[in-house]
Parts: C-alpha cells; sequence; structure tokens
C-alpha cells in the first residue's frame, strides 16, 4: 500500500475514532455531580478502604459557600440514628449481628481537601435537617474555603474507610456476598429557586429515613473496585477495563448520566449473558438459580419493548441483573442506574409469577426515578407509584389481565387486580394522603399509598380520560422532564395541558378536583346501586265523572301494561368522581347514563312497556379506585353466576391440591 493510501487510512480511522468517542461521551443530562472512586473490598476485615475524587458543577447564580453529603451507612453507627429509631425495637433477624457481635456499620472520612490544597476537615459538621437528632450522622456539612461561583465549579478529594454492615436493608455483606448499595459520601442536590418546590436556593439533603431512598444529580461516574481473585463483579455501568494479578482483580466501570452507583460481588456468581437490540443484559445468578435465567430475560425484553414503544428505548448500553442468593435476601428487589436486583424462588411454582413481577417492577425503574430523576422521599409517588402503575399494564399485556400474577391450580388473577386487593385489604386506606413525605408515614400505609393507590387512581384516570389521551401524557411527561428533576406539579400541570388540548372543557377546566382527591386527599370511593324500581303505570283510575263509568289501568296499543322504572344509586364514600351507569331492560335495551358522582344520590327514571332488569355502575371498570366492585351491579332476579364461579373455582383448586398431596403418602 502506498504512503497517499496509508495516510488516508489513518486519518480515516482517526476520525471514526474520535467520532466514536464522541458518541461514547455524549452528554444526555446536566453532569453537575461526577464521581472518580478507586475501592478496595478487605473481605477479611469486612471494610473497604477508597479514595473519591467529586468534580461538582454549580447549576445556579447562587454563590455557594457548603457542600453537603449523605453518609449513609451511619445510619447503621447505632441504635440512636434516624433510621434505627424509625424502626423502633431492633428486628430479631438483625440483634444478632447488630446487638451481640456490634457489626455496626460506618463512615469515616480521613481526608477532604479542595484543589487548591485546602484541608476541609475542620470545616465539617453533622447536620440533621428533618428532625431534632443530634445523634444521626448521615448529613455531613463542609463549609468551603473558597465559594464555588455562579455557574462554576469545584474538584473534592476524599479518602474515606467504611465498615460494611452485616445482611442490612439493601446493602451489605453476608457470607460471600456483598452488595453495595448508598455506601460512598455523596453529595445532596442544590435546588436553584423555581427548580420543583424551591422559593430559593438550598441544598436539598436529607437524612437517612427508613422509609424512601434517595435523590441526586446526574453526571459519571468511573469506579475501580478491587477484590479478592476470582470474585465476579456486577456494578452500575460498562466494564472499560479488568486486571487480574496473583492474588487480587481490579475491574474499573463506567457509568453516564446516572443519578448514582452500586456493586455486587461473590465468588460464587455464574454470569450469564443475552442481549437485546445492541443492549447487553448480563445476569449474575448463584448455580441453584441458574434455571431462572430465560424467566428473566423475557420479562426484560418484555419491558424493554414496552418502553421503547410507550416512551422511548433504552439509552444506555447494558443492564445487570443481580439474583442474589437466600442468604442476601435483604438487596432483593431493589434498583439502581443499569442494575437491579430481583428474587427467584424454588419452592414457588412458575404460574406464581413473583419472579416476572420483581423483574419487571425493577426495570421499569430505570425509566422513573432514574432517567426522571423525582425525588422518592418527598414524592414516592412519582416513583413507585408510577412504577407500579406500568408493572400492572407490561405484566397483564404480556401474561393476560386475569392470570398476569398467579395462574395455578384453577386460581387466577392478574396484576393490576392484586394491586388492588392488597390496597382495600388494608384496614385504614385514609390513614394519610398520597402526597406525604415517605418518613411521615409513622403510623402505616407507605406502601399501600404510595405503591398501590397510585397505580389505582392512575388506573381510574386512564378509565375516565381514555387510553390514548393517558399515554400522551405520559410520553409528554417523559420527553419534557428526562434527564431533569420534575416533582408533582409538573406532572399534573401536563395532565392539564393534554387533556384540555384533546377533550377541552369535557372534565371541567382542568383536572385539580380529581389530584385534590386522590392525590392530597384521603377520601374513600365506593359507588352503589341502591335500588331498582318497576311500578306498573295506571292510568287515572276510578270514578271521575258519571258513577255508572269507571276507569280501569292503561294499556299499549298491543294491549300490555306500561311501567314506571327507575335506578336509584347512592355515593357511600366522600370521593366524588364521574361515572357510568349501564342500564338493561328485559327486552335486551341497554342505555349508558353518565353522572358526575357529586350527589349522595341519584335517579334515572324512564317510561315505558319493558321492565329494567338490571344495572351496573363503571362496567367497564373505568373508576379503578372505587372500594367495592360488588355493590356496583343490582337485578331484579337472583345472580348466582358469581358465587357459583369462585365456589367451582375453589372446589377445583381443593381438587388439585389433595390429588398432589395423595401422591406424596
Amino acid at each position: 500500500m502506498n504512503q497517499p493510501v496509508i495516510s488516508y487510512c489513518i486519518c480515516c480511522l482517526f476520525l471514526f475514532g474520535s467520532a466514536l468517542g464522541l458518541a461514547q461521551s455524549r452528554a444526555i443530562s446536566d453532569r453537575i455531580a461526577n464521581y472518580n472512586i478507586q475501592v478496595e473490598l478487605d473481605t477479611v476485615a469486612k471494610k473497604i478502604t477508597a479514595s473519591e475524587s467529586i468534580l461538582w458543577k454549580n447549576p445556579s447564580a447562587d454563590t455557594i459557600r457548603e457542600m453537603q453529603f449523605h453518609l449513609y451507612l451511619n445510619a447503621f453507627r447505632n441504635n440512636r440514628s434516624t433510621f434505627m429509631k424509625e424502626w423502633g425495637e431492633i428486628p430479631d433477624v438483625f440483634r444478632k449481628n447488630l446487638v451481640e457481635n456490634c457489626e455496626w456499620s460506618w463512615i469515616d472520612i480521613k481526608k477532604l481537601k479542595d484543589e487548591a490544597g485546602n484541608d476541609l476537615m475542620p470545616a465539617m459538621s453533622y447536620i440533621h435537617p428533618d428532625d431534632d437528632n443530634e445523634e444521626d450522622r448521615t448529613v455531613l456539612r463542609v463549609v468551603l474555603a473558597e465559594p464555588v461561583l455562579p455557574y462554576d465549579s469545584i474538584r473534592l478529594q476524599l479518602d474515606w474507610i467504611t465498615r460494611i454492615p452485616k445482611t442490612m436493608v439493601r446493602t451489605g455483606y453476608n457470607l460471600d456476598y456483598y452488595f453495595m448499595a448508598q455506601w460512598f459520601p455523596k453529595l445532596g442536590v442544590y435546588e436553584p429557586a423555581g427548580m420543583r418546590y424551591a422559593t430559593e436556593g438550598s441544598w436539598n439533603c436529607h437524612q437517612y429515613h427508613a422509609k424512601g431512598e434517595y435523590y441526586a444529580d446526574f453526571g459519571v461516574y468511573e469506579v475501580e473496585i478491587n477484590v479478592p481473585k476470582d470474585f465476579v463483579v456486577g456494578a452500575s455501568g460498562v466494564m472499560i477495563d479488568e486486571q487480574k494479578l496473583d492474588t487480587r482483580d481490579t475491574y474499573t466501570f463506567r457509568a453516564e448520566d446516572v443519578i448514582d452507583f452500586t456493586w455486587s460481588a461473590s465468588p460464587y456468581f455464574e454470569e450469564i449473558k443475552t442481549e437485546w437490540k445492541g443492549v447487553e443484559l448480563r445476569l449474575l445468578v448463584y448455580p441453584a438459580h441458574v434455571h431462572f435465567a430465560e424467566r428473566y430475560f423475557t420479562s426484560i425484553k418484555n419491558s424493554l419493548s414496552y418502553f421503547e414503544k410507550y416512551f422511548e428505548r433504552y439509552p444506555y448500553p447494558i443492564l445487570t441483573i443481580v439474583d442474589p442468593p437466600f442468604h442476601g435476601i435483604f438487596s432483593t428487589g431493589m434498583e439502581y442506574p443499569m442494575l437491579i436486583t430481583t428474587g427467584s424462588f424454588c419452592l414457588l411454582p412458575e404460574g406464581v409469577r413473583t419472579t416476572e413481577t420483581l423483574a419487571v417492577h425493577e426495570f421499569i425503574h430505570q425509566y422513573f426515578m432514574q432517567m426522571i430523576a423525582t425525588h422518592e422521599q418527598e414524592e414516592p409517588w412519582l416513583d413507585e407509584g408510577f412504577t407500579t402503575y406500568y408493572e400492572g399494564r407490561i405484566m397483564d399485556h404480556y401474561y393476560g389481565e386475569h392470570e398476569s400474577t398467579v395462574d395455578v391450580l384453577g386460581i387466577q388473577f392478574g396484576n393490576k387486580e392484586y394491586n388492588r386487593a392488597e390496597f382495600f385489604a388494608f384496614p385504614n386506606i385514609e390513614i394519610a394522603e398520597n402526597a406525604r413525605p415517605s418518613w411521615q408515614f409513622k403510623h402505616g400505609g407507605y406502601g399501600r399509598i404510595s405503591y398501590n393507590k397510585t397505580a389505582i387512581w392512575l388506573c381510574t384516570l386512564e378509565g375516565i380520560i381514555g387510553r390514548e389521551t393517558m399515554d400522551e401524557i405520559m410520553k409528554t411527561y417523559f420527553q419534557r422532564w428526562k434527564f431533569k428533576h420534575p416533582c408533582g406539579k409538573d406532572f399534573i400541570a401536563i395532565v392539564n395541558e393534554v387533556v384540555q388540548k384533546n377533550h377541552g372543557e369535557k372534565f371541567g377546566k382542568n383536572l385539580d378536583w380529581f389530584f385534590d382527591q386522590v392525590l392530597y386527599g384521603t377520601e374513600e370511593c365506593d359507588y352503589t346501586v341502591a335500588d331498582i324500581e318497576n311500578i306498573k303505570m295506571l292510568h287515572p283510575v276510578g270514578v271521575f265523572e258519571e258513577v255508572e263509568n269507571c276507569v280501569g289501568e292503561e294499556k299499549n296499543e298491543n294491549g300490555s301494561p306500561r311501567y314506571q322504572s327507575k335506578v336509584v344509586l347512592h355515593r357511600l364514600g366522600e370521593m366524588m368522581l364521574p361515572v357510568e351507569i349501564l342500564i338493561q331492560f328485559e327486552d335486551g335495551k341497554t342505555v349508558t347514563e353518565l353522572w358526575d358522582g357529586k350527589a349522595r344520590s341519584k335517579e334515572f327514571a324512564y317510561t315505558g312497556s319493558t321492565r329494567i332488569a338490571c344495572a351496573e355502575i363503571d362496567p367497564a371498570r373505568k373508576i379503578f379506585i372505587d372500594k367495592n366492585f360488588i355493590n356496583n351491579s343490582r337485578s331484579t332476579k337472583v345472580q348466582e353466576t358469581g358465587i357459583r364461579k369462585h365456589l367451582n373455582q375453589f372446589m377445583v383448586w381443593m381438587q388439585n391440591a389433595m390429588m398432589s398431596f395423595g401422591a406424596l403418602i
């Protein structure tokens, strides 16, 4: 090959490589908080030694004079932390580790300097913005030697050591399994005036609470993890380097445009890979559970396809799925950027789709609160509630509306049905409003309200405005707020905008009346068909003129009687929603009426030659938040179909169970 051709090829290769590098690093977020961390795992002392560099960009016109950090693992430092006090008495499963063996966890910062070399250690202090607990050390305040000017940046260097908790919630180790979540000193979010609910610029850096998780800025993470030989490591991001020495291995991962970084390690992980449209799916699983791989991959691919259709394609190059061993069960069902944990249970038949449900739910979090970075502690409904709503949509779509959760021995129910049942099984569904911060659910209801109730009223909103408008709302919300920090009022504004565009004032000037009830109120929804009356109409009967003339009943032209019929409806709950009523007459004719649902009672009356046979409120089940579907219908004839159906289903289940039991004896 002659020299001009060689030069041309070199030039092309250089340009291609440059373009590839730019494509890999092109920012899709503001990249405000960027971390470079070197970690060494000591499996004997159960400690991590780390060096951490942070590049933070001031997103505001404010001059920043201090920084605030989360030190999550200090929640497990003693029983006086806010996290442990919210737990109350230490659960028995953790008591031996913490009380008897004194296996408490902590983070100890050894060095903190800015890029000018100023020692910031003397300027550190612990603060407690959420309560008056001076024993809590999960938020660190650092006064800067030099302020960060508007839109400028600062680089900080930290050296620190942490003791890893044993089998603690979301994080820790057990035997040779390690799961490191919320594990490093991490900056809070500086919110300028006008962002979310901020009226003036300030740090948003809550203490670590027992409910709710985290809120963080987007950035780039490059993390070097040094582990003992033969440990398999999974982490947020793509592995960009691997170095294997005699006794230790080092893996470097890079994650771009994410709000957190999590990793897991074990010498017993088996790695199974597949791909979906260029996205690598990596499963880390213990040998006894490798047979779950196909169920995991099918669930994740279904979810990827669904979100590509309704939102946009998954933008990251990889998703790592960690299936924790039984002794790592407290890290089951968690979500982090490009890494989720699930759960598989060998004793459950495949028709109990816990494995699929967990995988789908945790994947959805890649969109709702990983890409749309809402504040899970302050507004958990925007995260867990939206995720639960789409969990129902995906599971019911791919596995069947009435059997997506359980389909075993003749017993069937769907995911949305299960979420509804779980919510209404709670003894006091009015215990708290949906908009409450996670740590303020002090007397119960956090999961049922943040997860289930939100999903139920989202289904109800969909029923009222229609699936097409609902899909437009959710896609608009995602496109407008991806890689940003929206709040509840931003979502409501989009609902009002899209509904007004598609339906005008059919539902009023806005849907604030809806959110005032389902989100900010605690009212219960319950409508019932109270009565059906069919009264034979009589012509004026009796003697009116001459005594010889007696007037009898009115007849139609064909000689049949006429009837005055009516349906009486009651609103039993305090929530007021528009409902449809399907009324069927004995001749087969049907009428659909619309009631605004506001009055305590309502009647619909008809005159004709046929009687009302039955009436049903909300026949299409659009008002999914209605507490009692059973009282939504009434018939003039005794109906046995429903009870017989469930009785027969129960008998089939009993028969199958007895046959299975008989085979064992």
